[in-house]
């Protein structure tokens, strides 16, 4: 791949793509970003069109519908039905116009609930994802299966990679669809400045996650774009566990909350573990490099710059 490669980043106005876009450009790419106002991905036809204008030669398929344990148990419909048909119709475009390279961003919720740590790719077909994210997951298993039989019977070069659980600047802080990470920093810093006695977290905090901060996760892509190309899917994440109760506590000291951690147990945990195994990320060589203290640490302080007047 050379400087001028054209490459189109659906979802590049998003979180994450706006890292991924940036890592692109550093590398010397004309990079096109499909705005959701302009082109609904759900519709052939705005597909059709986008592959019009934009002519890429390297698709970088970002653009989902995603969200928090909440979102997930809210929508769970809608989270299926938006997700595979932008993969579905995006792919079979790649295909009828000769892209060279399709990379599908999967994600850490396709694993089974009872997978063994750490999570390898090759556990991936071994049970039923977590029950509460298992419409996501299910989604964005089916393009992976899209990606190896056009790979298979087309030549199509696709890959697909499966972040770990992503924060940092810029993220998305509504409480009704955020992640974990971006919510918690909301609550507790509200709950700071409130000077509220306690805060509610669901579940009982024995759950663990992996987290990936973003910019981390993007350099992986770029990377895996340029130097992977195999049907196997790939792990991107930084390799480390934490429990929910280690992330509130961290997430409390840096937004100076010194309250009541309360557990509403009547809530789901989500998938009792999560952690990857990341060594086939290592091989076209990816490794997250930011501390979650220091990534936590950005992110409370980008949100507390973000609510100040203008």
């Amino acid at each position: 791949m050379t400087t001028g490669t054209r490459i189109t980043v659906t979802g590049g106005a998003g979180f994450l793509g706006s890292y991924v876009v940036e890592a692109f450009r550093r590398r010397g790419y004309d990079v096109f970003v499909p705005r959701r106002s302009d082109y609904d991905l759900t519709r052939e036809v705005d597909v059709l069109r986008m592959f019009d204008d934009a002519r890429p030669q390297i698709v970088v398929h970002l653009a989902a519908v995603v969200g928090g344990l909440g979102a997930n148990v809210a929508s769970p419909a809608k989270f299926l039905y938006d997700n595979l048909l932008m993969g579905l119709f995006l792919i079979e475009q790649a295909r009828q116009r000769g892209i060279s390279k399709f990379v599908t961003i999967g994600t850490s919720c396709e694993y089974p609930r009872s997978t063994p740590l750490p999570y390898r790719e090759v556990d991936l077909w071994n049970g039923f994802p977590d029950e509460a994210t298992a419409p996501y997951g299910i989604a964005k298993k089916t393009i992976l299966v899209q990606g190896q039989v056009y790979r298979q019977q087309y030549g199509l070069d696709v890959i697909h990679l499966m972040p770990t659980n992503l924060y940092g600047p810029r993220d998305n802080f509504d409480p009704a669809t955020s992640h974990v990470v971006p919510a918690l920093v909301r609550k507790c810093m509200e709950a700071a400045e409130a000077n509220r006695p306690s805060v509610t977290c669901w579940g009982d905090g024995s759950a663990t996650r992996e987290f990936l901060h973003v910019a981390d996760c993007a350099e992986g892509i770029a990377l895996a774009t340029e130097r992977y190309s195999a049907p196997e899917p790939v792990n991107l994440g930084s390799g480390r566990e934490t429990s929910m109760r280690e992330l509130i506590a961290l997430v409390a000291e840096l937004t100076g909350f010194g309250g009541e951690i309360v557990w509403d147990r009547s809530k789901p945990n989500g998938q009792p573990r999560r952690c990857l195994d990341v060594s086939r990320a290592a091989s076209f060589g990816f490794a997250a490099t930011t501390p979650l203290r220091e990534g936590l640490q950005q992110t409370v302080e980008w949100y507390r710059r973000s609510r100040l007047p203008v």
